[in-house]
């Protein structure tokens, strides 16, 4: 099992950047793929980006290609997710999840650990 905090979050201009972490319990991290999602207001749990276990490939939602990056680091047991060029609308609650399964995909259900989300909000 491992457990999932993220941190990071805070109030930004449209344009400007932010980085959230998310730092994971336990000595087996580098066996879960991870994921970031999004939830605002009103809305349901959206993808932003994944990272798998071992070759750590990537995918990301349309909606954030060219200006979100995930990366992991292994021996810290962290994952990142850099935004860059932030617009009003990534305005929400961004959420770490893991899995054990060689993984990168949007189904959220295939996720199995989530953390409590850390708040963005990005005024125009």
């Amino acid at each position: 099992q491992v457990q999932l905090v993220e941190s990071g979050g805070g109030v930004v201009q449209a344009g400007d950047s932010l980085r959230l972490s998310c730092a994971a319990s336990g000595r087996t991290f580098r066996w879960y793929s991870m994921g970031w999602f999004r939830q605002a207001p009103g809305k349901e749990r959206e993808f932003q980006a994944a990272i798998t276990r071992s070759n750590g490939r990537t995918n990301y939602a349309d909606s954030v290609k060219g200006r979100f990056t995930i990366s992991r680091d292994n021996a810290k047991n962290m994952v990142y997710l850099q935004m860059n060029s932030l617009k009003p609308e990534d305005t929400a609650v961004y959420y770490c999840a893991a899995t054990t399964e060689y993984y990168s995909g949007s189904d959220r259900h295939n996720y199995d650990y989530w953390g409590q989300g850390t708040q963005v909000t990005v005024s125009s």
